[in-house]
């Protein structure tokens, strides 16, 4: 029966299969011998981890490429709720107050903006 493996969502992969190709066996499936661990004898463990190693360059090319798309998926999803907002000269903004920038006296009531600034000049993005 064996227990589920903790395959990660990005690379498909556990971590310890990308880092020695096979996946590792813990001592309840030892202890209680699952099919993985009773079809295994010394020599056909030999062979198994030499074909194991030659494929796990692939597997972490594919794990990669895994994670790239992922993070294209993420990007895409994030552009899409982003909303840009552009500022002219002249306009009225306020700045907020972050905690280094904050009074020494300043309680946790005090205001977290401040201003009106008005936009003198664009310096970029």
């Amino acid at each position: 029966m064996g227990i589920p493996h903790n395959n990660k969502t990005s690379t498909g992969e556990t971590p310890f299969s990308l880092v020695y190709g096979a996946e590792a066996l813990i001592p309840v499936e030892i202890g209680e011998p699952s099919t993985s661990f009773t079809q295994a004898s010394e020599e056909s463990n030999g062979e198994e981890m030499c074909i194991n190693l030659d494929l796990l360059e692939g597997k972490r090319e594919a794990a990669l490429i895994r994670m790239a798309a992922q993070k294209q998926v993420i990007e895409h999803y994030y552009n899409q709720k982003a909303r840009l907002r552009f500022f002219k000269i002249g306009d009225f903004v306020l700045k907020k107050v972050f905690q280094s920038t904050k009074a020494a006296n300043a309680g946790k009531l005090s205001p977290t903006w401040e201003g009106p600034y008005r936009i003198h000049g664009i310096a970029g993005k």
